[in-house]
């Protein structure tokens, strides 16, 4: 063969081989790399995830309770200056500032504050699984019933105080996130809604901070801001234990530290 064949043919061989396609893939080393690199991305995005929907949530509540506040304002200045109550009743029929319920029916419609909303939507605490007594449709925001609303003898019907009596409204609570605990009806302290929340003297804490470690509390002068509760520990009230509140984030709303007094709920 002559050499300028030869030189031709492996030429030829080479051009061959290049327009072959080569296989390509990864290694079980690679594919555990890029597997260990979503995981570690999943485990640090998730909780931000979480964080931004739950601050979503509580940008609800925070606009909920401003709302009710406004229709509360409203119900006040129709009612010669006097607080909405917690609830009112005729014969047959309680009012509730939610709705009304006749033992058997709710109607949405026929809360105090509805008239001044026209949304029964907004009483609902987004971030709050309400399962207690659901047929009467509690919202999961506690009312300062006892110093605002407070239910007096021989009647016991709720008779709420005037807005004059209201010296600081900037400290007063209004409504705040809450729930209580039921220890009577189940064999584990189990969570419910609560649509009276007690001062600290009541030895029951309420507050619920179901807001990343805060709640929401609606105050008398309309504006809303998120708190922290104050804990308890070892037993108080009817035989309460502190772990278990602490456990399902309920608390105190206070600010002097003792739990004897009632300065962010009494109308001083």
């Amino acid at each position: 063969m002559y050499p300028h064949a030869k030189c031709r043919l492996q030429e030829d061989a080479r051009t061959s081989r290049r327009g072959i396609p080569q296989q390509t893939g990864f290694t079980l080393i690679e594919l555990l790399v890029v597997i260990a690199i979503i995981a570690i991305l999943a485990a640090i995005l998730f909780p931000v995830f979480a964080q931004a929907r739950e601050k979503a949530r509580q940008t609800s509540c925070t606009s909920n309770l401003k709302q009710i506040g406004l229709g509360a304002a409203m119900y006040a200045q129709d009612y010669d200056e006097v607080v909405l109550p917690v609830s009112t009743s005729t014969p047959g029929k309680t009012y509730y500032w939610w709705a009304s319920w006749n033992g058997t029916v709710r109607n949405d419609t026929e809360g105090l504050v509805y008239p001044y909303m026209k949304n029964s939507q907004i009483q609902a605490c987004p971030s709050f699984n309400n399962k207690l007594r659901a047929a009467l449709g509690l919202t999961g925001y506690g009312y300062n019933y006892n110093y605002l609303s407070p239910f007096t003898p021989p009647l016991y019907q709720a008779t709420p105080v005037s807005l004059a009596a209201i010296q600081t409204p900037t400290e007063t609570v209004q409504l705040a996130d809450s729930a209580r605990i039921n220890n009577f009806q189940y064999s584990t302290p189990t969570l419910e809604g609560n649509s009276l929340m007690d001062p600290p003297s009541a030895d029951y804490p309420g507050f619920h901070a179901r807001h990343s470690e805060t709640g929401n509390v609606l105050w008398m002068d309309g504006h809303v801001k998120s708190a922290k509760p104050v804990y308890r520990s070892g037993s108080f009230g009817f035989g309460y234990v502190g772990s278990d509140f602490q456990r399902q984030h309920l608390g105190d709303l206070d600010r002097d530290g003792n739990l004897k007094t009632d300065e962010l709920f009494d109308l001083e």
